[in-house]
């Protein structure tokens, strides 16, 4: 089998989609399947992967508070067209097949030999893009793809509104070993709390209500420390609370390597994600679960299909301070409760390793694959 995974948006910079394209392309190799990415590319061809093909130069686009930066050029059609005639691949495997010209391109390809078309949809009422185009031309387009995923509940509940379908959902996956073999900073192994944040700063990810939840938390017990860790800037609000209340202990790490990163989770006592929604599936909540680290989060819908409440983490309503402040102070105050929580969540977190989402993937394909040979040999008698 020969698989080509198609990603929108630009390979050289992290985020969800491509983590997931990464982690599939190197699951499929190790069992010895053919694989290829396709996907834009800001890099110099001298720094490009034998198994990357680049595809298009990216431009930054709005979308869903965040930037996408994505291919829209449809000069890259005759360019993807011809990429298809000579890879020959038995699947093409397009995440989010609406959202550049690279992966709409490959999903029109139609001529010679067509390989089964496989599209996945991470989006949770993020994107304007569904906005923007009839759900007439989206269902039109879609016909084009023999099997459609989701990865998650929320995400085929959004998806099925614009295009209706009938959709596997398979989630996205984690290397647990990654995070559960790192080690901790010493600078913070040094007696206090460490509550930790790890994400974009952009609205959406909630920063405010924790600084804020923090800021009191702080008074009551000052023998904690918030680390936050991610790129952007803080926005205004954010800054208004550092600045007036000066809570103390705040480290902003910014963005930081991917080594790192499993670093602070290790560090970490509490991981509390604040999200306020457009989150169709918590991957931060499999990297604390896979860290063994107790876990705050906002009730929003992309975070209750990953972790119960009580169970794997504590949940508080979304946008509220107070909600959060009492939930933190469950947990600073309680060692055995985070120890409890932490071990729930790394028992948890192996149904989502990277090998077991992909097994499912290849009996997926598979299973399109012998639809397809049956409905042709349909169509012969």
């Amino acid at each position: 089998m020969k698989i080509g995974l198609f990603s929108p948006y630009d390979f050289d910079s992290h985020g969800g989609v491509n983590d997931h394209v990464s982690h599939l392309n190197e699951q499929f190799r190790r069992k010895g399947i053919d694989s290829r990415i396709i996907a834009p590319s800001s890099r110099s061809e001298s720094d490009i992967d034998d198994d990357f093909i680049p595809m298009g130069r990216p431009v930054p686009v709005p979308s869903g508070g965040s930037i996408a930066r994505v291919s829209l050029s449809v000069w890259i059609r005759p360019k993807i067209w011809r990429l298809m005639e000579r890879e020959k691949f038995d699947v093409i495997h397009l995440h989010e097949p609406f959202a550049s010209a690279v992966t709409l391109s490959a999903l029109t390809f139609n001529f010679g030999d067509i390989p089964i078309k496989v599209g996945t949809y991470h989006t949770f009422k993020g994107s304007h893009l569904y906005k923007f185009i009839s759900s007439r031309v989206l269902r039109k387009y879609s016909n084009f793809l023999h099997g459609q995923i989701a990865v998650s509940e929320p995400a085929r509940a959004f998806i099925s509104a614009h295009i209706p379908g009938d959709y596997k959902v398979i989630p996205n996956g984690i290397d647990v070993k990654k995070f559960s073999e790192a080690s901790p900073f010493p600078r913070f192994s040094d007696g206090k709390t460490n509550i930790l944040f790890l994400g974009r700063l952009e609205k959406r990810k909630g920063l405010k209500y924790l600084l804020a939840a923090y800021s009191d938390l702080k008074w009551e017990f000052p023998n904690t420390r918030l680390i936050v860790v991610g790129g952007g800037n803080l926005d205004a609000e954010s800054m208004r609370i550092l600045g007036e209340r000066s809570p103390g202990d705040v480290i902003l790490a910014g963005a930081v390597s991917e080594f790192d990163k499993c670093r602070y989770f290790a560090s970490a006592d509490i991981f509390c994600a604040p999200a306020t929604g457009q989150e169709s599936f918590g991957i931060v909540l499999l990297e604390a679960m896979a860290s063994r680290t107790a876990i705050v989060a906002s009730d929003i819908v992309g975070f209750s299909q990953v972790v119960h409440d009580g169970r794997e983490a504590l949940m508080f309503e979304s946008r509220n301070v107070q909600s959060l402040k009492e939930s933190l102070v469950r947990l600073v105050n309680d060692k055995a409760l985070r120890s409890r929580l932490g071990n729930s969540g790394r028992i948890r977190v192996e149904q989502y390793r990277w090998e077991n989402i992909a097994a499912q993937l290849i009996d997926y394909y598979r299973i399109l694959q012998t639809a397809d040979s049956s409905k042709g040999l349909a169509n012969v008698l």
